[in-house]
């Protein structure tokens, strides 16, 4: 057995890496990973990282398992209605020779796409899929998940439920270093919203980073610090289904991937050390991330965004400030020694002169340095220079000694045309409807059946709905589960489930898949795959009709061609949002710089507001999602449900009026 095998067998759970490219993948090795995990050019839930080519792949894959490495495959987007063939044949070139260890996936096609295209790995569920709670494990179980990766939004006692919780057969991956998004993972559509970049998507544009204003006060209140749980470690080693640690950051460069690597290798292995930690700590600080955190996993009311209009905040060591000299030329006078093939970033993507660019040359601390930037890039005196990537000895010779066991990039596997099994599309028969969506009932109905002949009052489920309405009419109303429960919620959500359908209720709208599992005896009861479950192509319909879902409502994500071709291919009946304020994200951090109800705008002048419903701060437009001029086209194009949700904007002078055709016009990368 080789002494590369040996590294990668140690105790413990398996330190997994990020390769944006295939020099931070050999870095990841170099540094001691277990594991990489990566994107390929199409499909990967980190697009603007360099990615991997098929037959780059194939080259890394034989390498890795010569060494007793594993590499797992990000599959993690959204679906579009014509893309399973794509993603089907994309798996079947994966299959011939070294294939994946695992791949990872949010969209519900992925089980049995992989399934018919022979694949044989662990399928894991990607913090993108949002199985937040104990419950959530068995129907990701049963879809065909091996893995699930928890969010990050998790409390340690939290965790520690979960891992006792866990059901045979499946194991759990959970953060310990890298970026946080303000909002869940899977329940951000705010880029999206903005000009049809979605995050689901992998082409998030990142929206939460960029100054805010309200009542007179400016800053980043969203934009979060980085995680990072260093010497918190030791406590989750007792947490035996947890079998893996991860570190975020497909988009950083090898230097960053090297050292936290190894200071997390440190930490698994040599957790009784307290030398041991001090080294860890140091790796990590020389690493070139951004501003750190413990986010929720020591106190759950923590604050941990960068809410001051000063603060830089931004990924990378500063190195100094621009200075504009005598001949109006850009330079920068080095804090620290700067190294040929260093990378230097200039002030914020939300800035007109972000830039980023590589060293030639060296340079002294303390000596001016005149950077040549892009002839559209003026940067003011004043801005940040950050140092985000360097190639320092130890790394370079990690990187080198992997680079020389690496085979020759080989061709890609010949692909064999061939398509996947199509799901039977919905035959039957159901009428058209429309849902009225509220959180109470409206001007003191008691359950009044929406506005029109045949409409449905929609409620979102509370114990304060379940007063307010008559046990008489529990079976009359749709009734709404949260897109997010937390494991310290669980219990109590089961609990009005159980009163509800006890006194008669029916109608229910899932906004997760996997509250299927709620449910003992689901082909009782009207259960509906809810719009937040970002369904978008017929063969993730089909795994919800195999859970048991009797109907669904399509992602509002998705654009004109889309929505307009998925109710023909669906095998269930399909609904659509059709009008009212659809959130841009849910999380569950806090806002304290944020007051809510109160309009706070971008630099763009587009206005938003926040409200609290449970433990989630919901964002939302003041401006309403509204498809009622198409509706003709969508009753024509198959649909039979039409949502309105009735979420009332804060009234403001001089709100900016804005069509709210979200991705209809512009349609979804």
């Amino acid at each position: 057995m080789s002494d590369n095998i040996l590294i990668a067998t140690t105790r413990g759970p398996e330190i997994l890496a990020p390769a944006g490219d295939l020099r931070s993948a050999l870095a990841a090795f170099a540094a001691g990973a277990d594991a990489v995990y990566l994107g390929l050019k199409h499909f990967s839930a980190r697009m603007e990282a360099e990615n991997f080519s098929s037959s780059a792949l194939l080259s890394l894959l034989d390498t890795a398992h010569s060494q007793g490495r594993r590499v797992y495959v990000a599959l993690n987007t959204m679906v579009k209605p014509a893309e399973p063939p794509k993603v089907f044949s994309l798996i079947r070139r994966l299959c011939g020779g070294s294939a994946p260890d695992a791949l990872i996936f949010q969209d519900p096609s992925l089980p049995v796409l992989a399934k018919n295209a022979g694949f044989a790995g662990e399928l894991h569920l990607s913090t993108l899929g949002n199985a937040t709670h104990r419950t959530a494990f068995a129907a990701a179980k049963t879809l065909g998940a091996d893995r699930v990766i928890l969010p990050r939004e998790l409390t340690f006692p939290e965790l520690q439920t979960l891992d006792a919780d866990c059901p045979e057969g499946l194991d759990l991956e959970v953060f310990v270093h890298g970026a946080l998004c303000f909002c869940v993972s899977g329940r951000c559509w705010w880029s999206s919203y903005m000009g049809g970049k979605s995050g689901l998507r992998g082409r998030c544009v990142q929206p939460c980073r960029r100054m805010y204003a309200q009542s007179g006060r400016r800053g980043r209140f969203f934009s979060s610090l980085d995680l990072s749980l260093d010497v918190l470690t030791r406590g989750l080693l007792p947490l035996s289904r947890i079998r893996a640690w991860k570190i975020e950051g497909r988009k950083k460069g090898p230097h960053y991937v090297y050292h936290v690597t190894k200071a997390y290798r440190l930490l698994r292995d040599e957790a009784d050390k307290p030398e041991a930690g001090k080294e860890a700590l140091r790796l990590i600080n020389t690493a070139l991330g951004r501003a750190s955190s413990r986010a929720l996993f020591t106190d759950r009311d923590a604050q941990q965004t960068e809410a001051s209009e000063e603060r830089e905040g931004g990924s990378g060591l500063i190195c100094g400030k621009i200075r504009i000299n005598s001949e109006g030329a850009c330079e920068l006078l080095p804090r620290l020694p700067l190294l040929p093939g260093d990378y230097l970033r200039i002030g914020r993507e939300d800035e007109p002169w972000h830039c980023t660019i590589a060293l030639n040359v060296p340079a002294a601390q303390g000596l001016a340095l005149v950077l040549r930037l892009p002839k559209n890039k003026r940067p003011k005196a004043g801005v940040p220079v950050l140092l985000i990537d360097r190639r320092t000895p130890e790394a370079e010779a990690g990187i080198a000694q992997w680079q020389r066991k690496l085979g020759k990039i080989r061709p890609e596997n010949a692909e064999t045309p061939c398509a996947p099994p199509k799901p039977r599309p919905f035959g039957g028969k159901a009428r058209k409807v429309d849902i009225f969506l509220c959180s109470s009932l409206p001007d003191g109905r008691r359950g009044k059946q929406g506005r029109e002949a045949g409409a449905l009052q929609g409620l979102w489920l509370s114990q304060k709905a379940l007063r307010a309405v008559s046990r008489t009419l529990y079976s009359r109303i749709s009734w709404w589960l949260p897109p997010v429960v937390w494991p310290d919620e669980e219990k109590q959500w089961q609990r009005m489930l159980n009163a509800l359908i006890r006194d008669g209720g029916k109608r229910i709208v899932c906004n997760s898949p996997w509250q299927i599992a709620f449910f003992s005896k689901p082909e009782n009861l009207d259960l509906c795959a809810g719009p937040f479950c970002n369904l978008a192509n017929a063969y993730a319909l089909e795994a919800m009709r195999k859970l048991g879902f009797s109907s669904a409502i399509a992602s509002p994500e998705l654009g004109r061609d889309d929505l307009l071709s998925l109710p023909k291919q669906s095998p269930l009946p399909l609904g659509i949002v059709l009008s009212g304020l659809w959130p841009v994200g849910i999380s569950r951090r806090k806002t304290e710089n944020v007051r809510t109800g109160l309009a706070f705008s971008s630099p763009g002048g587009e206005e938003f507001f926040l409200r609290r419903y449970g433990e989630n701060a919901w964002i939302y437009p003041v401006w309403p999602l509204d498809l009622s001029a198409r509706r003709s086209l969508l009753e024509e194009a198959g649909y039979l449900a039409f949502i309105h949700i009735e979420e009332r904007a804060p009234q403001n002078p001089g709100n900016r009026p804005r069509p709210g055709n979200f991705n209809w016009d512009t349609g979804l990368l």
